[in-house]
């Protein structure tokens, strides 16, 4: 048994997709949005990610299965960036005994 040829169009489309989307990348990297520069940057990183793990990987024409384990993944790792975000956040407020409290970064 023999798989058939996929079409080449949707990969191109995919790649070229890509090549803007890094385009896009480099561009924002040279724009000053403050503290939104990671934000849009991770948001076309995702994007990018989602491009490849859909197409290259040929998740979408996986079963429910290897669906449920990746949107797991996804779900589990935006947890752990979630819980280290919210520990960062309070690092500010550790003091060493005999110390001033030092005014955190956020609100200078």
């Amino acid at each position: 048994m023999s798989n058939p040829k996929p079409a080449l169009a949707p990969y191109v489309a995919v790649f070229l997709a890509l090549m803007a989307l890094t385009a896009a990348t480099v561009y924002v990297a040279f724009l000053d949005l403050g503290a939104m520069n990671n934000v849009v940057a991770m948001g076309i990183a995702a994007i990018k990610a989602a491009l490849v793990v859909t197409w290259f990987m040929h998740v979408r024409h996986s079963t429910r299965l290897t669906k449920l384990v990746i949107g797991g993944s996804v779900l589990f790792l935006a947890l752990l960036i979630g819980f280290v975000m919210m520990d960062a956040r309070t690092r500010d407020y550790l003091v060493a005994p005999g110390r001033e409290l030092p005014v955190p970064s956020f609100v200078r």
